[in-house]
């Protein structure tokens, strides 16, 4: 039986464009699966970027300067779009439209007027199929914690810490870039940035937060501007916030971070959940590595440590022993997604999905939240029912 072909156009080709396309390439690495992505169009208003896409990806057949150009064309079923969060609302808002189905990136707008946009535009169509991009939890350990929860391992959940923390920019010297600008990366700085894939699993388990207390950081003040003379850093470095949870057990604190100063840290997303029955913890730091401390009453509190082997929510031909990564986890999210076009929620092989857009949504009401502690000192409530 032939695999269902996905025609994908890319909006933005720059280094997280070049990673689907290199999942893309990978596809031969899973195994039985009965769709794949194939890359026929691809966008970005700097034409020289897409000379990569054309010399390196033989399936790209069109380039584009104007996205609304390839929102026109025919042969794009659906669309990975990777550009600044201030360009959102517009463009995603338009690929919706357009009728393709998309997997953009976080945070889903600049702020929480924006993602409202979007969401209006999901209600008005609601045939496409919109996720997030969120690969963390597509780790094998991540998996091994999310089936813990789902079977309610843990008995009352005590505490619950998430995080992504990378020291990418502990480095002064390093010149600034969107991210440092508040126009076209938001007030929410590291929050947007990084805080979907924090959010992504206590959106997903129902823990939403009550309400949010945020010490947010501005660290490095200014950085080079690449012209000689440096320029201010606007948006926020590091962001902690202390949440409460309710539960039908009485409800537990939650804290969540995102650093992009964090000392010693590249890239590590780690999720702990401490309960009465089983406490456990995965980090991307230790990646073939998942801690759990089962309990009884009146027996000894031991933490034990396994190697996970790979076992991905999708088959591949790597053998067990092997240790999974960052690109392994991108294919594995990516195979979810075209498994969930290709079959519906319901006929998909496994049964973890993409981040959704009423979880990014969600990670909104957060980091709005967030800001409005920092500029009071206060302790800020949040109103799901709105």
């Amino acid at each position: 039986m032939s695999a269902r072909v996905i025609r994908f156009g890319v909006i933005g080709c720059g280094l997280m464009g070049k990673e689907f396309a290199s999942a893309a390439a990978r596809w031969l690495h899973l195994d039985r699966v009965e769709f794949e992505p194939q890359i026929v169009a691809v966008c970005d208003a700097n034409m020289e970027a897409t000379k990569w896409f054309k010399k390196h990806v033989p399936s790209v057949e069109r380039t584009y300067t104007d996205y609304r150009e390839m929102l026109a064309d025919p042969e794009v079923e659906a669309v990975y779009c990777a550009v600044p969060h201030n360009l959102h609302a517009q463009i995603y808002v338009d690929i919706i439209a357009s009728g393709k189905h998309l997997l953009g990136e976080k945070p889903f707008g600049i702020d929480k007027e924006a993602n409202a946009r979007i969401s209006a535009a999901l209600i008005a169509h609601p045939e496409v199929i919109v996720r997030c991009s969120s690969e963390f939890p597509f780790f094998p350990g991540a998996q091994a914690l999310i089936k813990m929860v789902e079977e309610g391992k843990f008995g009352r959940i005590i505490e619950v810490e998430a995080g992504f923390w990378h020291s990418s920019d502990l480095d002064p010297t390093k010149p600034i870039n969107w991210k440092r600008r508040i126009a076209t990366n938001g007030e929410y700085g590291c929050m947007g940035d990084l805080g979907m894939h924090v959010l992504h699993l206590p959106m997903r388990f129902g823990w939403k937060p009550n309400s949010v207390r945020a010490l947010l950081s501005k660290i490095v003040s200014e950085r080079p501007d690449g012209k000689g003379g440096n320029a201010p850093c606007e948006t926020w470095d590091n962001a902690i916030l202390a949440c409460d949870v309710e539960s039908a057990d009485g409800g537990f604190p939650m804290v969540l971070s995102t650093k992009r100063i964090a000392p010693g840290h590249a890239n590590t997303w780690f999720i702990r959940i401490q309960g009465t029955e089983l406490s456990a913890e995965f980090s991307t730091k230790n990646p073939k590595q998942v801690s759990t401390l089962p309990y009884s009453p009146g027996q000894q509190q031991a933490w034990h440590v396994v190697d996970v082997p790979y076992k991905s929510a999708y088959g591949t031909i790597t053998g067990g022993i092997f240790e999974f990564g960052f690109s392994d986890s991108i294919l594995q999210m990516w195979a979810a997604f075209c498994d969930e076009l290709a079959n519906g929620r319901e006929g998909m092989q496994q049964s973890f999905y993409c981040a959704t857009p009423e979880e990014a949504s969600g990670s909104h009401r957060v980091f709005t939240a967030a800001l409005a502690s920092e500029r009071t000192g206060q302790t800020i409530a949040i109103d799901w029912r709105e």
